[in-house]
């Protein structure tokens, strides 16, 4: 049987954190290494405009990015892995989606809908996000795009906008019509990830533990968890060593540690720097190799353009414009 096609995208907005890991990435690998699927996994930077206007940061943060991806376990020989910037079809067929979209529907859109409610002024890429997600999606012929509930909009939206342009120009090709509608593969098995003050974990929050943390950043993140001396079971602690270890081996040490905080605290420490030190210090050997990494991006963007370009002839003749 032929694979599903899968895709997804980051933006490199800065350092993942484990609520990153365990809330979608180790997701990625796992389907990846499942064989079930062909895959696609981009680092997202023109949607990173909307929110970093440095050059320099740019192009920190997409190199950093790409190690991380290679560090969890994300294999390049496996996978297509690329930078959006660098295959123009993304933004050439979110021109063409635009003369289709309205404004009253980009306006039902969650970010544009969160950032007028907080009376902030909205650029028009914030705006015109879902689209060129669109075209970030329909242009490999995607089958499904693993999201969390709160993000399945996004795929909503593809599917609107594929079906938009297949009504519109009769989108049929020998094969069938021009875009697939994808479907969203939601991760019901995750779990928001609390930060170190019970919150969900979150960069705005400042309330992360690093990835790819050095042991002398996990002991201050952890130290610093918000604790409630009402209770025997300190629940923010609690609930992010469930990450780590299972509940049937957390019971009996909670059991023995009531009310001794500190005690639990250096447990959960111990087990968070095991789990990390191996990624840790197989990103540091992939780091001192940035032109093995620029490799890999460049590899996976003649592999992705290879199929993009041809869906956008395919798109162009369709309009009328080839």
């Amino acid at each position: 049987m032929t694979k599903k096609t899968l895709l997804s995208g980051v933006k490199p907005t800065g350092r993942p954190h484990i609520g990153n890991y365990f809330g979608a990435m180790r997701q990625f690998v796992e389907l990846l290494n499942s064989g079930d699927y062909s895959c696609y996994f981009f680092i997202a930077d023109y949607h990173a405009l909307n929110f970093i206007q440095n050059a320099e940061e740019m192009r920190r943060n997409t190199l950093d990015l790409a190690i991380d991806y290679l560090a969890i376990g994300l294999d390049p020989k496996k996978a297509v892995l690329f930078k959006q910037s660098d295959i123009s079809a993304h933004t050439e067929l979110c021109w063409i989606f635009d003369t289709l979209v309205t404004v009253p529907y980009l306006m039902r859109a969650h970010a544009f809908k969160d950032a007028e409610a907080k009376g902030k002024e909205v650029n028009v890429g914030t705006f015109n996000y879902p689209v060129l997600m669109a075209a970030d999606i329909l242009l490999y012929d995607t089958d499904v795009v693993p999201v969390g509930q709160d993000q399945k909009q996004h795929v909503e939206y593809a599917r609107d906008i594929a079906q938009k342009f297949n009504n519109a120009f009769g989108g049929r090709t020998s094969e069938g019509c021009t875009f697939k509608l994808p479907e969203p593969k939601i991760l019901e098995s995750v779990a928001t990830v609390p930060g170190i003050d019970g919150r969900k974990m979150s960069k705005s929050y400042g309330n992360t533990i690093p990835l790819f943390a050095s042991r002398e950043e996990i002991e201050k993140a952890v130290m610093s968890i918000v604790t409630d001396s009402s209770g025997e079971l300190p629940a923010n602690v609690y609930n992010i060593h469930k990450l780590f270890r299972s509940e049937e081996e957390l019971k009996p040490l909670y059991e023995a540690n009531k009310g001794k905080y500190a005690n639990l605290k250096k447990a959960l420490i111990e087990d968070i720097d095991a789990f990390i030190k191996p990624l840790r210090e197989h990103r540091a050997e992939l780091a001192k190799n940035e032109k093995k990494v620029h490799e890999v991006l460049a590899a996976g963007a003649e592999r992705a353009n290879a199929i993009a370009s041809k869906k956008l002839e395919v798109v162009k003749k369709t309009i009328g414009v080839k």
